[in-house]
């Protein structure tokens, strides 16, 4: 990928769209721009013919994805400072404003090249804007979706952040808040009752008590898994880091309870912790591990646990086929790396592989299968930009490094997900469900073996979609956060 000639020229776009780049700034009235830009009659919005759009996709990748990187939906998805339209845009790239770092480009390019680069742009924008939706999902009220009429019961409501939910062999829901509530929901009941005994928390920034998984043979054991933040004092700090409980389920009473799993090294930072929990069918719990905001010091190296999918046994002890068990300095838990932050896995009922989500930054969301040492690439490659609009690496692809099966710019942030299973859902069968915290929909991801093919956004506006589950009666469980409530999803004959 080539570097631009100007290299200011990519600061300026930025300095159009966000002052100093940041997802805080507001816009100010478009009568900041260049007057003596304004009045020029090539600010027009026009359509324009492939060859031109064509050109303006070329102008865009010499002269500003090495900055802004290839995919155009990163650099768009903002706020935009002095405006975006036609005339905002031309504007800018022509006259430039000195004073913010860009540069003027009448001497680079034409009016018309101009002109095709604000079309190329206000592209992006469009396609940015898929994600603003007018509808609201609200229950009892009766959606379609590939031809599956369906609607939302409300199951449950009191809670903050429900962060994961697991299904007893009763049908009983367990519950996590992340506020550190651990909550049993009774088949056929809306009131939760309390469990004592969980684990304390660091509820703070996107720490807190995190998911539940029970063990394969809970049915004779009660045994269940809880991920969490913990926590320590070390001098004046305060250091946290993903840590996995285990613990008897006894009533609404845990019991037994045992620490089997802490990422190291602690750290002082209160976000990426991921942290979802996963048994495999070789009865090896999968936990997923974020980079803790750390990710060139954490996500590449095997001797530090952020940024990775960890394999343990039920008891924490470490599996001998691990990849890198007998690698001298390395955490041997580690089952991946390249990771940055997990918040969705779950096992695929038919291959048994574990599908994940993770968190891009700015775009490059990703869908992953966790194969056994393979490397995913964070940060060193990434279809996403920085938070401040800067390119965090020029690579997408590298060798050695996997491609995600699907990923999303602009970033939809993604949570917990699932497989639709059984036979309730017609026309959904297999598919791949995906919660989205920031546009706060449910994506449904058409399958063809282990392909994606296509997406379809479902339960529009309903909150932020933190988790999914498929339940033992059949039905697709959603949990929203703020207010915490979760909706089961009813199919309508």
């Amino acid at each position: 990928m080539k570097r631009p000639l100007y290299l200011l020229s990519c600061l300026g776009l930025a300095a159009l769209s966000m002052a100093g780049c940041t997802s805080s700034s507001t816009s100010t009235s478009n009568t900041d721009t260049n007057t003596n830009a304004v009045a020029d009659a090539s600010a027009k919005e026009v359509a324009l013919t492939e060859a031109q759009l064509e050109k303006a996709r070329s102008n865009y990748a010499t002269y500003c994805s090495g900055c802004h990187g290839d995919q155009l939906e990163a650099f768009t998805d903002r706020k935009w400072k002095r405006g975006n339209s036609a005339e905002n845009l031309f504007a800018a790239i022509k006259h430039g404003y000195p004073d913010e770092g860009m540069p003027a480009f009448d001497q680079t390019f034409s009016d018309d090249e101009i002109t095709g680069l604000v079309a190329y742009i206000q592209e992006g924008i469009q396609n940015v804007k898929q994600y603003d939706f007018s509808e609201e999902a609200t229950a009892n009220a009766v959606y379609t979706a590939e031809a599956l009429r369906y609607r939302l019961d409300t199951v449950a409501t009191g809670m903050e952040i429900p962060w994961g939910m697991a299904f007893l062999p009763n049908g009983d829901m367990l519950i996590t808040d992340r506020n550190g509530a651990f909550y049993r929901l009774p088949k056929g009941s809306r009131q939760l009752q309390k469990i004592a005994g969980a684990p304390q928390v660091l509820a703070q920034g996107q720490g807190g008590l995190l998911d539940v998984e029970l063990h394969p043979d809970f049915a004779k054991n009660n045994t269940i898994y809880l991920s969490y933040s913990a926590f320590k004092k070390e001098g004046e700090q305060t250091l946290s880091t993903t840590a996995v409980l285990r613990a008897k389920l006894e009533g609404n009473k845990l019991t037994d309870a045992k620490v089997i799993f802490e990422a190291q090294p602690w750290a002082r930072t209160r976000h990426h912790y991921g942290s979802r929990l996963e048994f495999g069918r070789d009865g090896m719990l999968y936990v997923s591990v974020g980079d803790r905001g750390q990710h060139h010091e954490n996500a590449q190296t095997v001797e530090r646990a952020p940024g990775k999918v960890h394999r343990i046994k039920d008891d924490g002890t470490i599996p001998a086929d691990n990849p890198f068990a007998s690698e001298k300095g390395a955490i041997a838990s580690i089952w991946t790396i390249g990771n940055r932050n997990i918040q969705g896995m779950v096992m695929h009922p038919r291959t048994g592989a574990i599908w994940t989500n993770e968190h891009g930054p700015r775009g490059g969301d990703e869908v992953n299968i966790a194969e056994r040492g393979k490397n995913y690439g964070w940060p060193v490659i990434s279809y996403g930009i920085n938070y401040n609009g800067t390119v965090l690496t020029e690579l997408t692809k590298k060798e050695g490094m996997e491609q995600p099966l699907w990923y999303w710019v602009p970033s939809i942030a993604p949570s917990g997900m699932a497989f639709v299973t059984g036979n309730r859902y017609k026309g959904w069968e297999g598919d791949l469900l995906v919660g989205s915290l920031r546009f706060q929909f449910l994506s449904k991801l058409k399958m063809d073996g282990n392909k994606i093919v296509s997406e379809e956004k479902l339960l529009k506006n309903i909150g932020r979609v933190r988790d999914v589950k498929m339940g033992p009666d059949g039905y697709i469980y959603v949990a929203v956060e703020s207010p915490g409530t979760i909706y089961r999803v009813v199919p309508v004959e």
